[in-house]
């Protein structure tokens, strides 16, 4: 199986969501916790690419944000090598209280059952409060891909107790996405 690993935003135009009390950066997380996923995934016998970039699908001529940005897209980039699975690692944010995991995905069918997974795996391994399975049509990496697409929110980093797992059980997070992946692998 073929899986796109994209860790989410970029370390130089968008870090994403900051811990506003340590100063964690969600795309430094989002790159460490995917490398790993990486690793985890080769092992395990898949074909694996990596890219972390906050350019992440065509924009209509006029409205892109991104010209400063050169080369293929995130999406771009995963539709061209022709992976199987697409999955987007992410840390959530919004209100210092609010805690979890949620994965997110275009709609029913392939996609809803990855996110399952990769959900599964996640909040029984790390007992992430559990926020569920969302469908989140209008992300641009979901519906620029062409195959089965997934974003994991994998806890909040603006929350400090779920900040501090996401700094002291990285390797957890990269090893239950993996898992979630083989699962889904399984279900093929």
């Amino acid at each position: 199986m073929k899986v796109f690993i994209n860790p989410g935003h970029d370390t130089t135009y968008d870090s994403g969501a900051v811990n506003p009390n340590t100063g964690l950066r969600e795309c430094d997380v989002a790159a460490e916790v995917g490398a790993l996923v990486v690793d985890y995934l080769e092992a395990a016998g898949c074909e694996c690419e990596i890219m972390q970039s906050d350019n992440l699908a065509p924009t209509p001529a006029g409205r892109s944000s991104y010209d400063d940005r050169q080369g293929a897209t995130v999406t771009e980039t995963a539709n061209d090598w022709g992976a199987d699975i697409f999955v987007s690692i992410h840390c959530n944010a919004a209100n210092t209280a609010a805690q979890g995991t949620e994965v997110e995905c275009y709609g029913s069918g392939a996609g809803e059952q990855l996110a399952q997974c990769l959900q599964s795996q996640i909040v029984d391994s790390l007992g992430t409060v559990d926020r569920g399975v969302k469908y989140m049509p209008k992300l641009l990496v979901l519906r620029y891909t062409n195959m089965p697409a997934v974003l994991v929110e994998m806890a909040f980093i603006d929350n400090d107790e779920d900040a501090a797992l996401l700094t002291e059980k990285t390797d957890e997070f990269a090893r239950a996405i993996a898992r979630g992946v083989t699962d889904y692998e399984q279900t093929l």
